[in-house]
């Protein structure tokens, strides 16, 4: 038996990430904000590095224990949390 899910559109954070990619920052922080995982706490880096506010994008980084990748990895970052989303 597998424990994949069978509909990754219907896994919150999955949903956050198609929102990151349209860049829809909004949408994708209304997702991560409450839940404390540390695979949200990277999306959540990544929404601010999209709104632009990268103080605050520096904190979610190190909760999520990853290195601030710089305001222009926005993009290589969504890709990155895809597939670590995809391997969970």
């Amino acid at each position: 038996m597998t424990t994949a899910n069978p509909n990754p559109a219907s896994d919150p954070l999955s949903r956050a990430l198609d929102h990151l990619a349209a860049g829809q920052w909004q949408a994708a922080h209304e997702i991560v904000q409450p839940d404390k995982s540390t695979l949200a706490a990277w999306l959540h880096g990544i929404v601010h590095i999209l709104e632009g506010d990268l103080d605050n994008a520096r904190g979610w980084y190190r909760r999520a224990e990853r290195p601030f990748p710089g305001a222009e990895a926005a993009q290589t970052e969504i890709a990155a949390a895809r597939q670590a989303l995809a391997s969970r």
